[in-house]
């Protein structure tokens, strides 16, 4: 559960798609296509190629930082009331490498983020080992970020929920969304498995199944469900006491009260949820070379989640012009909780009509 304004530089950059192209037909990489005849997919990784830019990074960073350091400061808010404990912290996150070219790389990447106020500090392996003694000798160096945060996901969205239902909010579970009922540019109610619920505004924000949900209304979103895979054991002693991502296995590694969760993996599979044991190790694996090996690691839960991803890495936030009350909220990838309580507070500007936070043009769902 990263909080990490230093994820500013979106998906799409230079040279990602080619680093891709290595990766993709080895089922352990941390990104993997799985081979299928889609195409929707061909689509948006042609799309995602075209926005592999220096053009689109200039585009698209300025405003996941902005969206970033909004929601920190926003749940740092809801972290200061009583009625709400998500296990936020506000202890920084370290990048950490291996080799040495993957730190030349990290550092000219922070330098850049540095160049937009997202502190960052470059450190040697005796400094990193000194903020995080859980790191080997070997390792080449570390990027610290002071300005980053975590917390634990699933305990943040049920005390959310509480709260929602404290102040009148009706959540109906086990409620799925099957279609809508529209007349001319106004949606009059949403289809779904217990029944037609009338409305006044719809939010689809479903995730990796917005693009199914818009294709009722006849809209084309290109958003790619990208499964990934978290491994959470218990605690061990000696475990990392700060969030961290391991860089050349893009694998993050959180601490979460008595737990630890190991987070990674990027693989464009459409809808499938099946889980792969080959993917599952490598992320178990993804430790070694970089922290002291832990002895009687419990295993708690293996998960596995789609995470919706636009060609150029930005979400897709606003109203399409198809419709005057539907407000489209999705494509966030990786990003989901770190962009979470802005996208909320942008899809209500929205709806009550007053002036958005952030400016929304970059994020329009008609920009495809």
């Amino acid at each position: 559960g990263l909080i990490a304004p230093s994820h500013s530089v979106p998906l799409a950059a230079p040279g990602v798609q080619w680093r891709a192209l290595r990766w993709m037909l080895d089922g352990a990489s941390p990104f993997y296509i799985k081979p299928r005849l889609d195409p929707g997919l061909v689509a948006w990784l042609w799309r995602f190629h075209r926005s592999c830019t220096e053009a689109n990074v200039e585009r698209a960073l300025p405003v996941l930082r902005d969206m970033s350091l909004a929601s920190f400061s926003l749940y740092r808010e809801l972290a200061a009331r009583p009625d709400l404990d998500f296990g936020f912290e506000a202890k920084g996150y370290l990048a950490v490498y291996r080799t040495r070219p993957g730190l030349e790389a990290g550092t000219r990447e922070a330098l850049r983020l540095t160049a937009l106020g997202v502190d960052a500090r470059a450190l040697e392996p005796a400094q990193a080992r000194g903020l995080e003694p859980s790191l080997l000798p070997s390792i080449a160096g570390a990027i610290h970020f002071p300005g980053d945060g975590h917390l634990v996901p699933d305990r943040f969205v049920r005390g959310l929920a509480g709260v929602a239902e404290k102040a009148g909010v009706t959540i109906r579970p086990a409620t799925e969304a099957l279609d809508f009922t529209a007349r001319g540019r106004r949606i009059q109610a949403v289809e779904t498995t217990r029944g037609s619920l009338a409305c006044d505004e719809v939010v689809l924000a479903a995730g990796s199944w917005s693009p199914a949900l818009a294709r009722r209304l006849g809209l084309r979103l290109p958003v790619q469900a990208a499964k990934g895979y978290s491994v959470t054991y218990r605690r061990p002693p000696g475990a990392p006491r700060m969030p961290m991502t391991l860089a050349e296995t893009r694998v993050a590694v959180t601490p979460m009260g008595d737990m630890l969760r190991l987070a990674g993996t990027l693989e464009l599979a459409g809808l499938d949820l099946a889980v792969s044991p080959r993917r599952v190790e490598a992320v178990k694996r993804s430790i070694a070379g970089y922290l002291t090996p832990f002895e009687g690691l419990e295993l708690l839960e293996v998960w596995r989640g789609l995470r919706p991803c636009t060609p150029d890495g930005l979400p897709a936030i606003g109203r399409p012009k198809a419709f005057d009350n539907l407000v489209l909220a999705t494509g966030h990838a990786m990003l989901g909780v770190s962009l979470g309580p802005i996208t909320g507070k942008l899809v209500s500007q929205l709806i009550a009509g007053g002036r958005a936070d952030v400016d929304l043009a970059p994020l329009s769902p008609d920009r495809f």
